[in-house]
């Protein structure tokens, strides 16, 4: 029989996980105009670490990893933990988070070709026309109309926010082929303090020692991005992905962005113009359209990671011996 009392609970969790994290974007422009990109993304993750480790415990989820699960600990703590969260961080100092957080989620756009190409994936009619919309929502959005070709920060802001899509593709391409021994849930701690790590060394490398004015505001700020947009996602996520459908929450976070544009316009004061929402659609329906076909023609899994800092690729199998895994759209965070 379903528990109806308890797939609703799941859908309220589920509403103010996309409210979290599209306000995350916000709370993430807030922080870069006060601290360096490299030493928001490091400062968050140690948070993180902190605050997943005494759940994870309490939850008794918290393993050491297993050789299997090494590969899978590198290849999301690099590319999309270090390399997705820092160039994406690194863009909206330069670019609006309307824009940001809707070139952030063009990653399906990057996926599927590839997936298809390298890793022989089907592509039905549905899917192509998906691709098709969204790279014409994408393309829309550097017209003259839409975009200023003179001006050097706009291009190299949009270009790390495009970057840093990509980047998360190559996470996402290998989780759809890797063999999972730990779940994900059990994983993303040890992801977490090796990008932490990482993301420390880069920091101190590229960007000196960190030169912070505490406040009130950020150390507030620094808390949210950390425990509600990372920590909290991760377990909200997994307790909506036992209870709600894969096509239903890969669905739904695609508001995320519209959350995000939203919530810029209100606490920043941005200005959303005509041609972004056009964009938008076209690229979040794309998306949509494309996730449908997936969902007919590969078997759903729960979960990687979440945000910015949210992968969006839903994970079925749990346990220490889950098959080797196919994924579904779902729409993580930064």
């Amino acid at each position: 029989m379903v528990d109806h009392r308890s797939a609703r609970t799941a859908i309220a969790l589920f509403a103010l996980i996309v409210v979290a994290w599209g306000l995350n974007w916000v709370v993430t422009k807030m922080m870069v105009a006060h601290v360096t990109p490299l030493w928001v993304m490091a400062i968050r993750t140690w948070l993180a670490v902190l605050a997943l480790v005494p759940a994870l415990l309490a939850a008794g989820q918290l393993v050491l990893p297993r050789r299997g699960d090494l590969p899978i600990i590198f290849v999301i703590a690099i590319f999309h933990m270090v390399a997705f969260a820092a160039l994406m961080t690194a863009g909206l100092k330069y670019v609006p988070v309307g824009r940001s957080v809707v070139l952030g989620y063009t990653t399906p756009l990057w996926v599927a070709p590839a997936a298809w190409l390298l890793l022989r994936e089907p592509m039905p009619p549905q899917r192509i026309f998906g691709i098709v919309l969204g790279l014409a929502g994408l393309f829309f959005m550097f017209s003259p109309r839409s975009f200023d070709w003179s001006d050097g920060n706009a291009w190299l802001g949009n270009g790390l926010c495009l970057m840093s899509a990509l980047a998360w593709s190559v996470s996402i391409l290998y989780t759809r082929v890797h063999r999972w021994v730990s779940t994900p849930l059990q994983l993303v701690v040890w992801q977490a303090l090796l990008a932490a790590g990482i993301l420390t060394a880069l920091a101190s490398i590229f960007e000196g020692p960190p030169r912070i004015t505490w406040t009130t505001e950020l150390a507030v700020a620094f808390a949210y991005n950390s425990v509600v947009g990372v920590a909290l996602g991760y377990w909200a996520m997994a307790v909506v992905n036992s209870r709600v459908p894969a096509t239903t929450t890969s669905l739904g976070l695609l508001a995320t962005p519209v959350v995000g544009m939203a919530l810029s316009a209100v606490v920043l004061g941005e200005r959303i113009d005509t041609s972004l929402v056009a964009s938008a659609t076209m690229i979040l329906l794309g998306i949509a359209i494309g996730t449908v076909s997936i969902r007919r023609t590969v078997q759903a899994v729960e979960p990687v990671s979440a945000e910015p800092v949210v992968n969006v690729y839903q994970l079925r199998g749990r346990g220490r011996s889950a098959a080797p895994s196919r994924f579904s759209k779902d729409r993580r965070s930064h």
